[in-house]
């Protein structure tokens, strides 16, 4: 079964997110679960938790369906002692709330060294911030975003997440996002069927699919290696379609949240039904 879906607004409360997904034919669906540019946040209510639970029962949505994504402020790599503490505050508080939520999985991008620290340095300090947030939540899923490389964050490499995920304790809850664009961007390319099998003989080899728990679904406005990550529409971009043909009709991505971060949110339910159908085909 794939699960396909879009990373929906939770403007109104957090409750109202899935049926902003079911109204675009989504089996899946990506929020924030509080405002991702700030670092502190009210206590999610109990009728806001209840609303949420009854929603996601309401509308089909379990928790492997959904893919919350933590604050943009966290860096868990952070070189300074004290931001480093805060982004580890601040990534347990995310932690807590999905659990209040009855949500399992926590997608966030890893961590930047600033050129302050080594490379090496950063990935441990990020191992060590999911191994504290393990102790402090239970059952919550950590799920590693790639990242494009952009500037100094960590994590574009397929090496970088193995090495994070070696020094983690608790290996089942830990796990892997792919996006499509930060893919493409650091340099694996997904621009045909045979760059997708070799990219993702990579990953295996490297990772192992047994980490994959999501993926960003996304074309990209860059080139191949570019560094940069400007997402586009699916089959607008420098990827095209053959990438996104190959994801839906390949069972190694089944039973996993598969979100469009895509630029048009107009066009969202468009694209579902368009990977839907590629889907059915296999």
């Amino acid at each position: 079964m794939k699960y396909i879906g879009a990373h929906v607004s939770a403007a109104g409360g957090v409750d109202q997110a899935p049926k902003r997904a079911y109204q675009i034919g989504a089996n899946a669906f990506a929020l924030f679960t509080k405002n991702q540019r700030q670092w502190a946040a009210k206590p999610l209510t109990r009728k806001v938790i209840s609303d949420f639970k009854t929603n996601c029962k309401r509308f089909g949505f379990s928790s492997d369906q959904i893919l919350p994504h933590d604050s943009y402020l966290i860096n868990l790599g952070a070189p300074e002692e004290d931001k480093l503490e805060k982004s580890r505050a601040a990534f347990i508080d995310e932690m807590e709330r999905c659990n209040q939520l009855g949500l399992t999985l926590l997608n966030f991008h890893p961590g930047s060294h600033l050129k302050k620290i080594s490379e090496d340095e950063c990935l441990a300090l990020i191992s060590e911030s999911i191994n504290l947030a393990h102790q402090a939540v239970p059952d919550v899923i950590a799920v590693i975003e790639n990242t494009a490389g952009q500037g100094t964050n960590l994590g574009w490499k397929f090496e970088h997440l193995a090495q994070i995920i070696d020094l983690v304790e608790d290996k089942t809850r830990v796990g892997i996002c792919l996006d499509t664009c930060h893919t493409f961007a650091a340099g694996y390319d997904l621009g045909s069927k045979e760059a997708c099998d070799h990219t993702f003989a990579e990953f295996e080899r490297i990772v192992g699919f047994q980490y994959l728990r999501g993926m960003h679904i996304n074309d990209a406005k860059i080139e191949l290696g570019s560094r940069v990550d400007r997402h586009h529409s699916l089959g607008q971009g420098t990827i095209g379609w053959d990438c996104f043909e190959y994801i839906m009709q390949d069972e190694r991505f089944n039973n996993i949240p598969l979100i469009l971060e895509t630029i048009d949110p107009e066009i969202w339910k468009d694209e579902i039904s368009q990977l839907r159908k590629l889907s059915e085909k296999a």
